[in-house]
């Protein structure tokens, strides 16, 4: 495998420099502060990504607080004890995207989030709780008990908590093909994705960066160099 190194210096030479580079990693993630999250900030965040998923991200994050009077400020109980016709009456609400399968997700997973919480104490607990190290069972468990939280929207959903995540992009996976990891272009298996955890987790413990970070600075070691600024915009931090 190439040098992290290497890796970190082809970025911020693409980027403009090291400060530049260093200014588009984000917040050092805190995992043990996402146990402070109330559930239902938890499922806001879960519908947001799922809605966002294969959308405009800006078109989502603009009518966001559409969604929030729409769907009851998200409080998972509130909304299990809502009838039928509420949801049904949800495809027609202009206030949201009106996609009925998305739709319906947030009824699920908000039995997911209560479920879960009920178990734990809070969903944030949960996710506190879970080994930094093995995101890869985290994103399993989320895909198979949650509704249309498998992929990339899983981490996503992850990332925008603030848990340390990696995120599986075109560009990410792109740089660790480049850097000798052995895996499909598209890795999705159960396979590659334990060899992408391993190496991820040996670059984390010897440079002492957080995984997100990782993640980032190998998906701006390669690909299309879009600029700092378009990249920010991109993340929603400008």
């Amino acid at each position: 495998m190439a040098d992290f190194q290497k890796i970190r210096l082809r970025a911020a030479k693409r980027k403009g420099g090291e400060a530049e580079l260093a200014s588009l990693l984000g917040p050092v993630p805190d995992n043990a502060a996402v146990a402070d999250i109330a559930d239902n900030r938890i499922l806001s965040t879960m519908a947001e990504r799922v809605f966002a998923a294969g959308f405009v991200w800006r078109v989502i994050e603009q009518k966001w607080p559409g969604f929030e009077e729409a769907f009851l400020h998200f409080e998972p109980k509130r909304l299990l004890f809502q009838p039928d016709d509420f949801w049904h009456d949800l495809t027609a609400d202009q206030r949201i995207v009106r996609n009925p399968q998305k739709i319906k997700s947030v009824r699920e997973n908000a039995a997911f989030v209560v479920r879960v919480s009920r178990e734990h104490g809070g969903f944030g607990n949960f996710l506190a709780e879970w080994p930094d190290d093995d995101q890869v069972g985290l994103m399993a468990y989320l895909g198979k008990h949650g509704s249309r939280l498998g992929g990339n929207t899983g981490q996503y959903f992850l990332r925008w908590l603030g848990w340390d995540a990696f995120v599986i992009s075109a560009d990410m996976a792109a740089a660790l093909r480049d850097a000798g990891l052995d895996i499909a272009e598209n890795p999705t298996s159960k396979k590659d994705l334990g060899k992408i955890q391993v190496q991820i987790n040996q670059w984390a413990a010897e440079t002492g960066l957080p995984r997100r970070h990782v993640s980032r600075i190998l998906a701006m070691s390669i690909g299309d160099n879009h600029s700092p600024q378009a990249l920010r915009e991109y993340m929603g931090e400008d």
